[in-house]
């Protein structure tokens, strides 16, 4: 039986997100039908610790009992209210106390509908229509954030997608990500044009590159005095790399901050969130658009409640990072052992492994320069050993709190036998 033959009958490709679909390591995808801890079980019976944890969210490790719990508890009351509800409130005075960067929240349901809020709220409190955005770093795929470099750092952009009208290209500046001197020529050039720079202070869509020292502070510095907005893109790394997200590691505080994963707990939610001021430029205060019909679902307002209440302490993000570390480690030690050349990151519950010659990613081109082709094979090879991991060699990977010294054995076990066979 090939649950993706089925699917692809009555589902455009076979799957509801492209990623899913196992083209970046060819073969089947692994359809899965429930969760629990650090490991997930599939439609055919087999179980597989997991590293992808729906690519974030899980920071607590599957169906933990409390989350679960509050989602039944919530769930008896109604699924929806198109209306305000008070778990809306509790949810963003919760994220309004762990960044200090933000003032007021707009909770939307995905990480697009986020940044696609965020870029036209920039736009529309700026008065400005350029955006800057970094080769390598994914921002949903509203139209805007879909643009290419073009053959020259400030030369027009091209839409990577169809579908895309072109006329946005002339708006869309994309440099290289850590390229400080590339910003400032692009401010010197274009800075009164400028709306914002949008921009994943630790990239997880080319696997996952640190920014380089000073590359976040030159983009505020261009940003305050070219009167641009700074957005900080936390969906994949807020609450999931540190307790106050990647711009506490940094010390650089955003104009706008939008987040998504973690504040749903495993539901759908999302949201944009920043300074007072920038805020209320959007209705019903202010003049700019947006709308959710379920945008702060209570169901998903109360998931992601509780998992913000239960990893608001020291402790647990202690002992999530050791876990991480751990792993890496481990990863790192199986690679040195078969002589397979990798380059390995980390930082709270996130990580990532490319095989490359380089001691340290730090540029898409780095990334686009490694050894796909060994990733799919360490991929299929770990997948046949129970180790699930994202199914691209440029997607970070994710651990959770309840990944285990017996979890993080195993797949070192598992990784240095398969690095033997590549």
């Amino acid at each position: 039986m090939s649950y993706f033959s089925d699917a692809r009958e009555v589902i455009a490709g076979g799957v509801n997100s492209p990623v899913r679909a196992f083209a970046g390591v060819g073969g089947e995808p692994v359809f899965f039908h429930s969760a629990s801890g650090a490991r997930v079980q599939s439609e055919d019976g087999r179980e597989y610790i997991d590293y992808v944890g729906s690519w974030g969210p899980m920071i607590l490790g599957h169906a933990h009992p409390e989350v679960i719990e509050t989602v039944i508890e919530t769930a008896r009351d109604g699924l929806s209210f198109g209306a305000p509800c008070v778990l809306e409130t509790r949810i963003a005075e919760k994220v309004c106390a762990m960044l200090p960067s933000v003032d007021k929240v707009r909770m939307v349901s995905s990480g697009t509908e986020a940044t696609m809020s965020a870029i036209r709220l920039a736009r529309g409190h700026t008065g400005r229509d350029k955006i800057v955005k970094f080769e390598g770093c994914y921002h949903g795929h509203s139209d805007s954030l879909l643009i290419k470099a073009g053959s020259g750092a400030l030369t027009l952009g091209v839409p990577s997608s169809p579908g895309v009208p072109a006329g946005l290209a002339e708006h869309t500046i994309t440099l290289s990500f850590n390229d400080i001197d590339g910003v400032r020529s692009a401010f010197a050039e274009l800075g009164d044009q400028i709306a914002c720079v949008i921009v994943e202070p630790i990239a997880g869509n080319m696997n996952m590159v640190k920014p380089v020292a000073g590359f976040l502070e030159a983009l505020r510095e261009e940003c305050t005095g070219a009167g641009a907005l700074l957005i900080f893109d936390e969906v994949m790394t807020g609450f999931r790399v540190a307790r106050g997200c990647a711009q506490s590691l940094y010390g650089v505080e955003p104009d706008i901050t939008t987040l998504g994963k973690v504040i749903g707990g495993g539901m759908p939610a999302a949201a944009y969130c920043g300074r007072g001021d920038v805020m209320a430029s959007i209705a019903p205060d202010g003049p700019v658009y947006q709308a959710g019909t379920l945008s702060g679902n209570p169901v998903a307002m109360a998931a992601g409640l509780k998992t913000l209440e239960l990893i608001d302490n020291d402790e647990f993000w202690t002992a999530l990072s050791a876990t991480t570390q751990s792993l890496v480690d481990g990863l790192a030690a199986a690679a040195e052992e078969t002589g397979v050349p990798v380059a390995v990151e980390n930082e709270g519950g996130m990580f990532g492994l490319v095989f490359t010659d380089r001691d340290r990613v730090s540029t898409f081109d780095d990334v686009a320069a490694a050894d796909v082709d060994r990733f799919k094979r360490f991929f299929h090879g770990m997948l046949d050993e129970g180790i699930y991991l994202a199914p691209s060699a440029f997607e970070a990977g994710f651990v959770s709190a309840a990944h285990g010294a017996a979890e993080i054995d195993q797949t070192i076990s598992a990784a240095r036998k398969v690095m033997a066979t590549l």
